[in-house]
């Protein structure tokens, strides 16, 4: 083979990695998988569409199709990276060209970044409050040296296996996935025991899935009811003794109102909105629910919020499925990266977006200050936060340490370090890549704008879909799985500028999505934007090639 190491765009990093030195199998994909699976928003998946409504089967049936459905493109995107070795932006200098490949792969980069920055974040606030257990010190609510401290404490341990290479980071997945799972487990363990069984804690589930209260029309057409619905404990009886109301256009405190069943209904009058809170005989209050007039009743869930919850569920590892020949690149065959990725990922988010769904549904028995749903302890801090015992907290940490490192290593570090690497071959190689990532999580700053950064970064992904169609077009259609490695690596070679076809289907298959944000009529262009942009940057990439031949 010619002799490529000379060019500027080879590092022996980016440089295809020989069938011999490629250690990874299917259980360590596998495992990969779970350690990237088990964070705080899979706990979370679930709950948001009980909130809309669904139910727990119908959330879980979601979740379990919508990761086969995406892990069938992670599948056939890492096929480039066993057959060839190479990462994602030497695979992608085929599609868009040498330098053409910079815009999706630091793209995707930023979005990494951001939530590497986020998720460290999480992980130090994990370390202060395993600090504060351990030594029985309140932690302070706002922020602090402590808390920067921590954060500090956790981007080093990240940046230790950044720099220690693939390696570590396979040691550390293969060494978090059976913990991992155990925790999961010896969580339903406990809601079982704390819910008076496993079907009982399930059956009081169903209770979530309700509001607490709603505005709903009187008989008359003119006045409304507020339509009241407390949480039920095991004994059949509310949980909350009283109800609190607090009526905007009256500006004054009514006194609380005995609570001897469930649901209450109270005749409002022509009013604007309502706020209500509950409490019961220990003296525990709920959160105060604001509620108005045609906002606080849910639509009857049909097919569009099954789809809209679908695509949704698909988009979660989307961005993944890009860059995914960066981890699949490591691995021994293509047997061992499908079987991998099937075992990995589907079962992973399924049985811990149900361990989700068990512990939050077993807290309503087990925490007796938990007297309506939104007062459920949906995500693990929340959880974590209603034990008293020191042990248990640092237990939990611990826990919520692992899962976060194990999936910030995985899913934001590495595609980022590539594509930093890229820019420039011979300078950044992969463990600068991954300092750089670092850097740039610390410059945006999660402690002050971690809400806002999350939307801007789901935002971002959900556009990301016309490179994945791209990518496939190329190698599947166009080049038919053939590629000439040498001339990956060539600045004047085939593959040298930016590809004009590629980047023109780039543009037009983003611009779908945004058309259906900013024009409400075909806002399901936007709600489907995964689908849309992929299925049109396919399209329109194998059309302008075809052209040109």
């Amino acid at each position: 083979m010619e002799d490529i190491t000379h060019s500027p765009l080879y590092s022996p990093d980016l440089a295809p990695i020989p069938p011999e030195k490629r250690t990874w199998t299917k259980w360590n994909l596998a495992a990969l998988w779970v350690g990237m699976a088990v964070c705080i928003p899979t706990y979370l998946l679930a709950s948001y569409m009980m909130r809309a409504g669904l139910s727990w089967q119908a959330a879980l049936t979601i979740i379990g199709l919508a990761n086969l459905v995406i892990t069938i493109p992670m599948v056939l995107n890492g096929h480039a990276g066993v057959k060839y070795g190479i990462p994602f932006p030497v695979q992608g200098r085929a599609a868009f060209g040498t330098v053409g490949v910079h815009i999706p792969s630091i793209v995707r980069a930023v979005v990494a970044c951001g939530w590497f920055g986020v998720q460290t974040w999480i992980g130090g606030l994990a370390i202060y409050s395993i600090w504060n257990a351990a030594t029985g010190q309140e932690g302070e609510v706002a922020l602090s040296i402590g808390k920067f401290i921590c954060f500090g404490v956790f981007w080093l341990i990240n940046i230790w296996f950044i720099w220690k290479g693939t390696e570590s980071i396979r040691w550390l997945e293969d060494w978090s996935a059976p913990i991992l799972i155990l925790i999961g487990i010896v969580l339903i363990v406990w809601g079982a025991n704390s819910a008076g069984g496993f079907a009982n804690a399930l059956e009081q589930g169903k209770q979530l899935q309700k509001p607490t209260a709603v505005i709903v029309p009187n008989a008359d057409g003119v006045n409304y009811d507020l339509l009241l619905t407390p949480l039920i404990g095991p004994d059949g009886k509310p949980k909350a003794t009283q109800y609190h109301l607090l009526s905007t256009w009256v500006h004054k405190l009514p006194d609380f109102h005995p609570i001897t069943g469930s649901p209450i209904r109270i005749p409002l009058g022509p009013r604007d909105n309502e706020q209500v809170s509950f409490n019961n005989d220990a003296g525990q209050e709920s959160t105060m629910i604001a509620v108005a007039v045609n906002h606080s009743q849910r639509s009857t869930v049909g097919f569009w919020q099954y789809l809209m919850w679908f695509t949704a569920m698909v988009g979660f590892w989307a961005t993944m499925s890009i860059s995914i020949s960066d981890i699949t690149r490591h691995a021994k065959s293509q047997k061992d990266q499908l079987a991998g990725q099937f075992i990995g990922l589907p079962g992973t988010m399924l049985f811990y977006s149900f361990v989700g769904i068990f512990v939050t549904s077993a807290a309503v028995v087990a925490f007796d200050d938990v007297l309506i749903a939104e007062d459920a302890p949906w995500d693990p801090v929340s959880l974590i936060s209603k034990f008293k015992s020191p042990g248990v907290v640092i237990f939990a940490q611990i826990a919520m340490l692992i899962a976060t490192l194990s999936t910030n290593i995985a899913a934001n570090v590495i595609a980022p370090a590539n594509a930093f690497s890229n820019l420039f071959p011979k300078k950044i190689s992969f463990r600068v890549g991954g300092v750089i990532a670092g850097l740039v999580g610390i410059v945006i700053c999660p402690w002050w704008l971690m809400n806002e950064i999350s939307g801007i970064l789901i935002f971002i992904s959900g556009l990301l879909g016309p490179v994945l169609g791209i990518l496939l077009c190329d190698y599947f259609i166009i080049r038919k799985r053939t590629l000439v490695i040498v001339d990956l690596y060539k600045v004047d070679g085939p593959y040298a500028g930016v590809n004009s076809a590629a980047m023109i289907a780039l543009v037009a298959g983003v611009l779908v999505a945004l058309i259906g944000y900013w024009v409400k009529p075909l806002e399901f262009l936007y709600t489907l934007s995964w689908f849309s942009g992929t299925a049109v940057a396919f399209a329109m990439y194998w059309a302008m090639i075809r052209l040109r031949s």
